[in-house]
């Protein structure tokens, strides 16, 4: 088939550029998705880095079926008894401010770079060192940076400050780059070569690895070796939905978005069923019923919507009804037909660049959206959940579509949004976007 019908969405220009510039050298989506996802660390830095995590929703051509590989971050194995370096910043979002927290000590298990190994070796059809060098070429040359990066250097400008070597990038000369500037970070360029050459295990005990540890244990963060040796890659099976004939593949537990989307799609049905239209505010009821149910049923919500157990407790919501984060997504459909949605954070970061390798480790541990307990209550070694919500929808006359947002809270609303104007309203796909 024509690779005139492959089709990349993404973040930044340049995300897309890198994926179509693989999907023409002759890869697969899942080639493309990689190459893209190599370059939102370096042109969507304040969203991504080899120091975070994320998903990605895979579907082959031909199959009805996909998977899950969750390569998100995990809380460390022990908790630093002493000396832990977390601290609040405030993110200035103009009429609002946002308390975020920073330092090694907010660090959690980073999932990326052994989560875009497994991708590779389980899916893709070139080599590492091609899919990473779109991303490397532009870390060292340099490119124009967007207003809505420099916008985003603003917002949390006492991250990319706090430290003088994330200030050498974002801030030489301690002034933020500004829109139109000559964004590079060539030691990230650097990085990204030698982790296509040397494999996962730069980053768990080669010079990476051993950096990031370090720099933990001397500047008050939790993980150790042992955290990055224990790391894997989890393999899961979606949480299926089925809405207007069509199969809707989520994020399953313990990511929380797939089942919230899911529930959201089960109200909206049930409105639908009792004679009431999917119109604004039938979209407001059902986030608010949403919102109520992840506080009631929490981690247990996939698994009661699963079996059946929330369709009563639908019918009754029916009748009493009731933050711009860090993450971005590579969206890939080759002309055969294979699909990929990843979805990638960082977090905003945690201030410090890990030693001169150019780039930030997260600072999930300082998500509060993360931490329902509160940010000091994390049980050690645990996957944390996610509102990151790669999806792949599956027509019945063979039409698919892949799917994914930043946001944070927001991603499940618009997910969702997109969902039923594709599948309720029959929209076209920039259509149904455009009008969330």
């Amino acid at each position: 088939m024509s690779k005139r019908k492959s089709v990349v969405a993404g973040g930044h220009e340049l995300t897309v550029s890198a994926a179509a510039e693989i999907l023409e050298d002759g890869g697969n989506a899942f080639d493309a998705a990689l190459a893209g996802a190599f370059m939102t660390f370096v042109a969507e830095a304040v969203f991504a880095a080899p120091g975070g995590g994320g998903f990605l929703m895979a579907r082959r051509a031909g199959s009805d079926k996909a998977a899950l590989f969750d390569f998100f971050v995990e809380t460390p194995l022990k908790r630093r008894s002493e000396g832990v370096a977390f601290f609040p910043i405030h993110a200035d979002f103009g009429p609002a401010k946002q308390e975020f927290h920073i330092g090694l000590g907010s660090s959690a298990t980073p999932g990326i770079v052994p989560g875009l190994f497994a991708m590779h070796e389980g899916l893709c059809s070139l080599p590492m060192k091609r899919l990473v060098e779109p991303a490397a070429r532009a870390a060292r040359a340099g490119f124009p940076l967007s207003a809505f990066q420099a916008y985003l250097f603003t917002v949390i400008a006492p991250i990319l400050t706090a430290s003088p070597g994330v200030e050498r990038i974002f801030a030489p000369g301690g002034r933020l780059m500004t829109a139109g500037e000559t964004f590079r970070n060539e030691a990230l360029g650097e990085t990204l070569a030698w982790l296509a050459e040397d494999g996962a295990r730069l980053f768990v005990d080669g010079d990476v690895g051993q950096a990031i540890v370090a720099e933990s244990l001397s500047r008050g963060g939790h993980l150790t070796q042992g955290d990055l040796k224990h790391y894997r890659v989890a393999l899961r099976e979606p949480l299926y939905w089925r809405h207007r004939s069509a199969t809707i593949a989520l994020n399953p537990p313990p990511a929380a978005s797939g089942a919230l989307i899911a529930f959201g799609l089960a109200y909206l049905e049930a409105i639908s069923d009792s004679g009431g239209e999917i119109d604004a505010h039938a979209f407001r009821q059902a986030m608010a019923a949403i919102n109520e149910a992840r506080a009631a049923h929490g981690e247990d919500l996939a698994e009661r919507l699963a079996g059946g157990a929330l369709a009563k407790e639908l019918r009754e919501a029916r009748r009493h009804p009731a933050t711009n984060r860090g993450t971005t997504h590579v969206s890939v459909i080759d002309g055969q037909g294979n699909a990929a949605a990843v979805s990638l954070s960082n977090g905003e970061g945690n201030g410090f660049i890990v030693g001169n390798f150019g780039f930030m480790l997260n600072n999930m541990l300082g998500e509060e959206d993360l931490m329902a307990g509160g940010l000091e209550a994390w049980r050690e070694g645990t996957r944390l959940s996610s509102m990151m919500a790669p999806t792949i929808i599956l027509a019945p006359d063979g039409t698919v579509t892949a799917l994914g947002t930043g946001g944070s809270n927001r991603i499940r609303s618009a997910i969702l949004q997109v969902a039923v104007n594709l599948l309720d309203h029959d929209m076209r796909l920039e259509e149904a976007v455009e009008e969330i």
